[in-house]
């Protein structure tokens, strides 16, 4: 089964975060589970906070890019159609709101669950949680925008 970043057109997927063509990115990888997206990530020893615990900025990233591959994958099925149908609906993020629960430990892997709060034109509203071993320990709202095909002009 292909995750939701695999569909990307290789010219949208260098983004640090989700992209498949960054060597150095962490390459996340989403799907459905019902109506839940998850992606699930291992951190290294070098995404450290403090000894024991992950940087706040990884999660962050995680759930930022969890967000707009959900929005993307939410708005093709909206639309009744499949994720390598053209045009390619692609997002970026409007906005990020993460609220840090308790300290995310370093070791396991991590877990992020989002479901899709809004969809009204081209702008996706996407909540998630972040959670290890069972234990939420963030929470994000990413607003994700469709992008326009003139992006970056």
């Amino acid at each position: 089964m292909k995750a939701f970043q695999d569909y990307y057109p290789e010219n949208l997927a260098h983004c640090y975060g989700c992209g498949r063509e960054n060597e150095h990115g962490h390459r996340i990888k989403t799907f459905w589970e019902g109506d839940e997206s998850v992606t699930r990530f291992t951190p290294e020893p070098w995404h450290t906070a403090v000894p024991g615990f992950v940087y706040g900025g990884l999660l962050a990233s995680l759930i930022d890019c969890h967000g707009t591959g959900t929005a993307a994958a939410a708005a093709y099925r909206a639309e009744g159609r499949a994720m390598d149908s053209l045009p390619a609906l692609r997002f970026v993020t409007g906005s990020l709101k993460v609220s840090y629960l308790k300290p995310t430990p370093l070791g396991p892997e991590i877990e992020i669950r989002g479901r899709v709060s809004e969809i009204k034109g081209r702008k996706v509203v996407v909540e998630s949680s972040v959670i290890v071993d069972g234990v939420v320990t963030a929470r994000g709202e990413v607003v994700a925008v469709q992008m326009p095909e003139n992006f970056g002009a």
